[in-house]
């Protein structure tokens, strides 16, 4: 699959389900402990790497947004849907939410101290991960953290045509977190962290999540 056929199917996909979406997840942490500890501290790294911003990365609705923010980080989101867009603007007006995508953000080299990607790299083939994770580690500033979750499984994934009644055409790519620390460490970003949470109520699948981060002395 091509880069523009993956961004315009996840696009059209989260456009048509977004406010389905919201109304069923307006806050995905609040019941996830586990998923807030990983946050927190990552927030506490990204405050120390550097006096610049973090970067949500497909923020969805914006609620990670919001608590990095409750955190004392200096953050924004984005993401590819519009609507999703304008449904964070809504429900958090005091932050800052864009359209992009975390396969080529639109920033200069060195200008992020964090990149958080919960539950986001999820859409992104295989085959895509490597660039991606480049373009992370060429927005970083030297010393700056990344935070990943992501469901956790070994080469499988599935896609989904519909949802909330609406038809849609969703890749969902499940990785090891064995695997994407390769990845990470292949494009510079150099793993802290890495822990498995067990599924909680309807979730099917254990979660996975890392924290990394590029050499204080690494330049893009």
């Amino acid at each position: 699959m091509t880069e523009r056929d993956f961004i315009q199917d996840t696009r059209s996909s989260y456009d048509a389900i977004a406010k389905e979406y919201t109304d069923r997840h307006p806050d995905h942490l609040a019941d996830r402990p586990v998923d807030r500890a990983m946050l927190t501290a990552f927030a506490e790294l990204a405050r120390t790497a550097a006096p610049a911003p973090v970067a949500d990365l497909g923020c969805g609705p914006g609620y990670v947004t919001a608590r990095l923010h409750d955190l004392g980080v200096a953050t924004f989101g984005v993401d590819l849907s519009p609507r999703m867009v304008a449904l964070a603007r809504e429900a958090h007006p005091h932050l800052r939410f864009h359209v992009g995508s975390m396969t080529s953000l639109d920033l200069p080299d060195g200008t992020l101290a964090g990149i958080a990607a919960l539950y986001s790299i999820i859409h992104v083939p295989d085959e895509h991960l490597p660039a991606t994770f480049a373009e992370f580690h060429r927005t970083l500033v030297p010393g700056g953290h990344v935070l990943l979750a992501f469901q956790y499984g070994d080469g499988a994934g599935l896609r989904l045509t519909e949802r909330f009644g609406h038809q849609i055409g969703l890749d969902y790519h499940w990785r090891t977190p064995d695997r994407a620390a390769a990845l990470l460490a292949e494009a510079g970003l150099h793993p802290l962290a890495r822990t498995v949470r067990e599924p909680m109520d309807e979730e099917k699948l254990p979660r996975g999540f890392l924290l990394a981060r590029k050499s204080p002395t690494d330049r893009p």
